[in-house]
Formats: structure tokens, C-alpha cells, sequence
């Protein structure tokens, strides 16, 4: 996979980005400044429901997606279980999941280059002030390029420890992983300098592309 975006097709994914973007911005709003759990509970229902839209496959690749955040969500009720404010923890641990829940559901549900299109044009205003937005931009784009990039290639480092040991895979994976990224790093800087660098020329998915090109 080469980017956020789900292989499998949804209505989802006809769906224009800045609308995806203006819904998960409206809703995420709501729910700060609701504190009804009643409230949050419905939100994380419906965003359920969206997922299911695209199938279980789909509802199985989201849920995937969004498992990192159990050691947060642990701490936050474990706190509030200890501030002795336990419905204001479930609260908050069903917003995040919610909020976090939906956020995934537009990257995996848009192109890159849709998500970088949508940057640029938020950033356009700064740009006639004469401020150069093309760093934030390019840096940006990056990371959602090689965010899904490293996780494979972590998943990669883990088999090959599996297949060398009979112990599970532990912090030792940590070193060679990041000498990974430093090697990504230093192609992507060759890159950007090839093209000009940071400049006005270069543009955030022609570097994407050719980092992209770079790793195959």
C-alpha cells in the first residue's frame, strides 16, 4: 500500500474531499463541546455504520487502523478511574475514538493527491502575502506517503524476526528501523534537492512521486 487510501471501493470514495473534510470538521466540533455520553455514544454508532457501508472487509481494515490508540485510551480511563471522574473518561475516550475513527475514514476514503490538492488550496491566502507555504506542504504530503511505507516495512523487519527466532518480535526491530528511515530520509532529500528543493518549482506530488519511485 502506498498510501492511506483503502483498496477497497465505498461510496465513500466519490465523495469530494473538501465535503469529507467539512463533515469531519462540523462533527468533530459537536462532539468537543458536547459532554452527553448518551451523545458520544451515538457518534461512535454512526461512525460504525459508515464503515460498514464499504463492507466487513473494509470495516475490518479501519478498525486496524484505529487499534494503536488502546494504550491511550487506557490511560485516559485509568486517570479519570483514579480522579474518581469515570463518566467524564468514557467520555472522552469515546470522543477520541470517534473523532479519530472519522479522520481515518477520509484518508482511507481519498486519494493523496486529493488530500495534497486540498492543502495547497487551504493554504493559498498565506501564499499572497508573499509567505512560501511549498515546505509545509511538500512535508506534509511526505508524511502521509511514507507513513504507510514504514508501517509496512516494520511489518517486514517482524516477519524476518520470526523467521530467524522463536521469541516475538521485541525492541531490537527499533535500531535497524530506524536505520530504515534515515536511509528514506536521505532519498527524499536527494530528491527535493534535484528538484530545486523548497522552492516555488518544485511541486508536493511530483516529489512524492518520485520518492515513490525510488522505493520500488
Amino acid at each position: 500500500m502506498l498510501s492511506f487510501e483503502s483498496p477497497v471501493r465505498t461510496p465513500w470514495h466519490a465523495v469530494p474531499v473538501i465535503w469529507k473534510f467539512f463533515v469531519l470538521f462540523v462533527c468533530a466540533v459537536f462532539l468537543v463541546f458536547t459532554n452527553a455520553i448518551e451523545i458520544q455514544l451515538t457518534g461512535l454508532i454512526a461512525c460504525l455504520s459508515l464503515y460498514c457501508v464499504g463492507g466487513k472487509t473494509f470495516l475490518r481494515n479501519g478498525i486496524q487502523r484505529v487499534v494503536f490508540l488502546w494504550p491511550m485510551l487506557l490511560l485516559i480511563m485509568a486517570w479519570h478511574w483514579y480522579s474518581n471522574t469515570s463518566q467524564t473518561g468514557w467520555v472522552v475516550a469515546i470522543r477520541l475514538l470517534t473523532i479519530v475513527g472519522l479522520s481515518n475514514l477520509v484518508t482511507m476514503t481519498s486519494r493523496l493527491s486529493d488530500l495534497v490538492a486540498l492543502l495547497e488550496r487551504a493554504m493559498s491566502p498565506l501564499r499572497k502575502f508573499g509567505i512560501n507555504t511549498r515546505p509545509l506542504e511538500i512535508a506534509i504530503a511526505l508524511v502521509l506517503r511514507f507513513t504507510p511505507v514504514l508501517i509496512g516495512k516494520t511489518a517486514l523487519l517482524r516477519d524476518a524476526w520470526r523467521l530467524r527466532s522463536r521469541k516475538k518480535p521485541s525492541w531490537r526491530i527499533v535500531f535497524p528501523m530506524c536505520l530504515v528511515a534515515i536511509d528514506d530520509a536521505e532519498q527524499v532529500a536527494l530528491a527535493l534537492k534535484a528538484r530545486g528543493g523548497t522552492g516555488k518549482k518544485p511541486h508536493a506530488m511530483s516529489v512524492v512521486s518520485s520518492t515513490k519511485d525510488s522505493q520500488t
